[in-house]
């Protein structure tokens, strides 16, 4: 949104002035209801990824079940074992929700510190059940920790942290929140900071602890990025204003919209039942050069993503999030049916 970018401009604050720190403390609190908690918002300089890291660092002292379903859970299992983790994947075929049966079994072979999954696999366009691998997880190993990655979905469906007994959930600016990139913010429940306390050797800049004491106390321990805070303060008005529920609707119906083409052309990445509410996958089986293709959507401002890492050029992906309205998904299918008339393999 311009109003998001304009925001951006606003001048600079020293981050440990009473004026920012309540700038800072409002984004939190405003970001609160988006992850359905009553916990304590922290919002870091990072991507996504750093906070997969705080993930690890804080929340595990030795053993990690990653639910490996394509790459960026794939990313978060090769984030603990680099962090010097005993960490094992379930793994999945890509393409594929993970079964919460898979998890309540290897649970009862062994315990875990922490599990860690990926609510929405932008890579394939699969939603995973989180509510019922959370349930099955509680039920054989309530001590367990349940770390989910919603980086691609937080602001465009619901998700009910509290209510499903999540202890963190991390996101980025840049998707659903339709802000710059940059951020990456995470919800952290009590006991979950309650055992980093526990953990030696959390490393520094993502310590959940020392976050924690900041956040209670002013901002950040380090400095910010007021620029991005600025517009998200900004942006989560806009969301709160647009009403969450009538957000995720909106986002629904551009997943519908985009579902409703795809067999008319092509084939879906993603199983039927798990398929993705802000991102589709669309096995790309006429052999879409997708360079090509998007040199045509650019001159009509469009883009679409070609398919992420073992999936490039086997795949291509559909966003439908953030920002984007109905009006801009139809005029986006009407281009690609325009394409796909004329292609010639």
């Amino acid at each position: 949104s311009p109003q998001v970018l304009a925001a951006q401009t606003h001048p600079m604050l020293p981050h440990r002035s009473q004026e920012f720190e309540r700038i800072y403390q409002r984004a939190g609190q405003k970001s609160q209801p988006l992850f359905g908690t009553q916990a304590p918002v922290f919002i870091a300089t990072s991507s996504g990824t750093g906070l997969q890291e705080a993930a690890v660092r804080n929340l595990a002292k030795n053993n990690v079940l990653c639910l490996v379903n394509g790459a960026f859970s794939e990313r978060w299992f090769e984030v603990a074992k680099s962090n010097g983790m005993q960490a094992e994947s379930l793994e999945v075929d890509w393409g594929r929700a993970v079964d919460p049966q898979r998890v309540a079994d290897a649970l009862k072979v062994k315990d875990y510190d922490l599990i860690t999954v990926v609510h929405n696999e932008t890579s394939t366009g699969v939603e995973n059940p989180v509510q019922e691998i959370a349930a099955v997880a509680r039920a054989v190993s309530p001590d367990t920790l349940i770390c989910v990655d919603a980086v691609s979905s937080l602001g465009g469906g619901k998700i009910e942290m509290d209510r499903w007994e999540l202890d963190m959930v991390l996101t980025s600016s840049q998707k659903c929140l339709a802000n710059p990139p940059g951020l990456a913010l995470a919800a952290v429940s009590d006991r979950a900071l309650e055992f980093a306390r526990s953990v030696p050797n959390r490393g520094w800049y993502f310590d959940l602890v020392r976050m924690f004491e900041h956040l209670v106390k002013d901002s950040t321990p380090a400095t910010p990025a007021l620029s991005l805070i600025y517009a998200l303060d900004m942006q989560l008005d806009r969301i709160l204003d647009e009403g969450l529920e009538n957000r995720f609707a909106r986002h629904s119906r551009m997943a519908t919209l985009v579902q409703e083409w795809v067999p008319k052309h092509c084939e879906f990445f993603a199983e039927d039942g798990h398929r993705s509410k802000t991102v589709t996958a669309v096995s790309n089986s006429l052999g879409l050069v997708i360079r090509d293709l998007n040199q045509f959507l650019a001159k009509r401002q469009m883009l679409i993503a070609n398919g992420y890492g073992r999936l490039k050029e086997k795949t291509f992906r559909i966003a439908h999030m953030g920002e984007t309205q109905e009006t801009d998904i139809q005029a986006l299918l009407v281009a690609l049916d325009e394409y796909i008339a004329t292609y010639q393999p």
